[in-house]
């Protein structure tokens, strides 16, 4: 029996600055606002606020790079497939310790580990930023696969430590 061929999808991250193009300024926006239409989608998320996306999503990316952090963009094949953003935490909750947010993948190219790949670099840029944690909230009824894989990169429960006023959340955090 012949092998079946594989194919290999070209994976590549872009971080979004000050100086990205307009086409992938564009790209990450409506990855966040596909993003929030899924949030919305679910009465469990009651409370998620899709007007407070829209202003983050129009000053990106210093809705991120003004909070001491920044974001990502995932493509594949040269396809926008993926978004990921961070920023600090407030000192109250902890010293030098960032905030993951807004993971995105597109369902057409789940299965290619994009998640486990954008979470990774961010929890690798906090190391070499010296961050001594990464924080971040779930809502595990609406996003099952992300809460599976945050507890396999090591993530545990922790108390709230933001007024996110989505139902049904969970508080995580990983110490580095």
């Amino acid at each position: 029996m012949d092998a079946q061929p594989t194919t290999t999808k070209a994976i590549y991250l872009e971080e979004i600055t000050a100086n990205s193009s307009a086409e992938t300024l564009s790209a990450a926006r409506e990855l966040l606002l596909e993003y929030g239409k899924f949030v919305i989608s679910h009465p469990e998320s009651a409370g998620f606020c899709f007007g407070t996306l829209e202003e983050e999503v129009a000053q990106l990316p210093f809705s991120y790079l003004e909070k001491q952090g920044g974001c990502l963009l995932a493509r594949v094949d040269d396809q926008p497939a993926g978004f990921v953003g961070w920023r600090a935490v407030p000192a109250t909750v902890a010293a030098d310790a960032w905030e993951l947010k807004r993971l995105w993948v597109r369902p057409m190219t789940r299965g290619l580990n994009l998640g486990r790949i954008l979470t990774q670099a961010v929890i690798q840029r906090a190391i070499e930023a010296r961050r001594t944690a990464v924080y971040l909230d779930t809502a595990p009824a609406v996003m099952a696969t992300a809460h599976r894989l945050y507890l396999s990169m090591g993530f545990e429960p922790c108390p709230c430590y933001n007024d996110n006023p989505v139902r049904q959340l969970e508080w995580m955090v990983k110490r580095l």
